[in-house]
């Protein structure tokens, strides 16, 4: 039987030892299930200056959650306007707000930060204080405790709107394994359309989902289905067992495809508009590994990897862009290693960083804003699966420790944040690329 750090920790003599040696010791996550409430506890908000996007999210939230006004008040989660600051002095407000709550937030709380960005201030110095709120947050990020989470939104003037969707992400038990992270909000490429129902926000949607038959593909299409959409399950012929499996269990369809195929993309549309009268939602998640060091790689394992992760999606993109539903949604599935690098995964590093430099440009495709689409990507950093089960023990030990909440995510950490990705109320966040990685400490 293998080892479990994170269960020996939680066990007496291992809980002892921890404590006596100073070893880290994971916490139980909260991850979002069907009828929670947002978030456990009062919520406190606040602000410099006048502050409006404190005044608006007080409203927008104020149905779901008790809003708290005092940082003396213990709270679950905190939220801070900094949009109306000028200079690093103004960073003070944050300090006094943040500062006081951390000593009572209850565990798996959680700390939103929200600015404006940085390439549109009106001074060196209103760009300097606002750039500083991401090194506060983060390093806010390392000192949370019980599992709690600190992020910062950034959202242009005349966008306020937009900032509602990704602060109940933040707030609540989807976002379990995102920490200092950055989510820019812009001007929505579509109306944004609140969901009438919180705990579906995809229902009617069609969502095609690549690499579907098992691991976190199967997670995407679960989590998907479970939040209204109808799913397209897509992978290769060799796993239509499995892939049969998971389209039955969600009642949506299963499609086998090669995606390095030529038409790869003309048979996904086909399929989504015969059986389901076209399709809302698109999740390149499709990837393979083939792990040597760069100087032990030849072209074809360089190659399949390229194909696979990244020329793939530029070939189905083809099709399936000029098809998508107007005001739909596009997400890749990127990886830390595409940001960090990572030694023997030169080919896979060089496939992901790829991807995260194609969801930039297609953002802002003109034929992808005119239909109104959003195109954003995940980056999951050590997930537990069957892959990452089989790495060698002391590599796996280090992957699940070296984040800030010392254990590894869960194929629904990602499905949950490639989810939010694709709320119709959140069509002011494209271009974006999410780390799912429990801050990583290294790398990133």
């Amino acid at each position: 039987m293998a080892f479990d750090y994170g269960k020996f920790v939680s066990s007496g003599v291992g809980k002892q030892l921890a404590t006596a040696l100073g070893l880290p010791r994971p916490s139980r996550l909260r991850r979002h299930e069907p009828g929670d409430p947002l978030i456990g506890g009062a919520v406190l908000v606040a602000g410099h200056g006048d502050a409006p996007v404190a005044e608006l999210l007080t409203g927008a939230l104020s149905a779901d959650v008790q809003i708290a006004t005092s940082p003396s008040t213990s709270v679950s989660g905190v939220v801070v306007d900094m949009t109306q600051i000028e200079t690093p002095a103004d960073l003070e407000t944050l300090r006094g707000i943040v500062g006081p709550a951390l000593k009572t937030l209850g565990a798996t709380g959680r700390v939103i930060v929200i600015g404006r960005p940085v390439e549109d201030a009106s001074s060196v110095a209103q760009s300097a204080a606002r750039r500083a709120l991401e090194g506060i947050v983060r390093s806010i990020g390392k000192e949370m405790r019980g599992g709690g989470t600190a992020n910062t939104v950034y959202v242009a003037e005349g966008a306020d709107e937009g900032v509602i969707a990704p602060v109940r992400f933040f707030l609540s038990g989807r976002s379990a394994y995102v920490s200092a992270q950055v989510v820019h909000v812009g001007s929505p490429v579509a109306p944004i359309e609140q969901p009438a129902d919180l705990d579906r926000p995809l229902a009617g949607k069609v969502a095609i989902v690549t690499g579907a038959a098992r691991g976190i593909g199967a997670s995407i299409a679960e989590v998907l289905s479970r939040d209204g959409a109808t799913i397209v399950a897509v992978d290769i012929p060799a796993a239509g067992g499995p892939l049969s499996e998971v389209a039955n269990r969600l009642g949506g369809t299963a499609l086998q495809v090669d995606v390095t195929a030529q038409d790869a993309g003309e048979k996904i549309v086909e399929h989504a508009k015969a059986r389901h009268g076209g399709f809302d939602i698109v999740v390149h998640n499709a990837g393979i590994t083939r792990d040597k060091l760069l100087a032990n790689t030849d072209a074809d394992r360089w190659d399949s990897v390229l194909q696979v992760n990244l020329l793939s999606i530029l070939r189905m993109n083809e099709a399936l862009v000029p098809a998508i539903n107007d005001g739909g949604h596009i997400v890749n599935v990127a990886s830390i290693a595409g940001i960090a690098g990572n030694r023997g995964q030169t080919n896979y590093a060089a496939s992901k960083a790829g991807v995260i430099g194609m969801t930039r440009a297609l953002a802002t495709d003109p034929q992808v804003i005119a239909k109104g689409v959003t195109v954003n990507a995940v980056a999951p950093g050590f997930i537990e699966t069957e892959m990452t089960a089989k790495v060698p023990f002391a590599t796996r030990e280090a992957g699940r420790l070296m984040n800030s909440l010392s254990q590894g995510g869960k194929p629904v950490d990602v499905a949950e944040t490639i989810g939010f990705l694709a709320w119709d109320s959140n069509r002011g966040v494209t271009g974006n690329t999410v780390r799912v990685c429990g801050q990583m400490l290294l790398g990133a």
